[in-house]
């Protein structure tokens, strides 16, 4: 099954498929510390394995495992990448995930692609919940997930293998009805 990859308008930023001439941010990212082990973006700034990553993006709407956007400043430079994973059990979920790279956070871009994800998300048929998960200490992509109204739950011991060792990770979910109805008191 071969999902649509749709260009997703957000405030101040795009959700688009990523393209060859993203491979700077695949490379920049690859210097992080955490980015490298906690996603599939390679561990060498190498511009073959940037463009392999870039390569296995569209390979995930292909196969239809999932949406993987690049996260585009005004100026369609990209900053990030933003990913909606549907699972069929349980059915009618679906998991998020986001990264930044290092030269551009704290600039409200997580917050604003999640924010278009979300709503876009809202219109998927038979798609009804969101989860992310978050290490404890992430405060940063903590707040971003509760602004864009996902609740927290539980935290999960050795939820993760993060660098081959297992991580706690904080639940956090949205129900997508709620965005057309009241939502729940906090």
């Amino acid at each position: 099954m071969t999902l649509r990859l749709p260009v997703l308008p957000g405030v101040g930023v795009t959700l688009r498929a990523f393209r060859a001439t993203d491979a700077p941010l695949i490379q920049e990212a690859s210097g992080d510390e955490l980015i490298p082990v906690i996603t599939s973006v390679p561990a060498t700034d190498d511009h073959a394995a940037a463009l392999a990553f870039i390569a296995r993006q569209h390979e995930r709407s292909r196969t239809g495992e999932g949406y993987s956007f690049a996260i585009a400043e005004q100026g369609d430079r990209a900053v990030g990448q933003i990913g909606l994973w549907p699972r069929a059990n349980p059915a009618g979920s679906a998991t998020v995930g986001y990264w930044i790279r290092p030269t551009a956070r704290r600039r409200g871009h997580a917050a604003a692609a999640l924010g278009a994800l979300v709503g876009w998300a809202a219109t998927l048929p038979g798609l009804s919940r969101l989860e992310l998960y978050v290490e404890p200490w992430n405060i940063g992509s903590a707040r971003t997930a509760e602004r864009a109204g996902f609740e927290r739950h539980e935290l999960m011991p050795a939820r993760q293998l993060v660098g081959g060792t297992p991580r706690d990770m904080v639940r956090y979910s949205l129900v997508l009805s709620w965005l057309t109805t009241s939502r729940p008191p906090r």
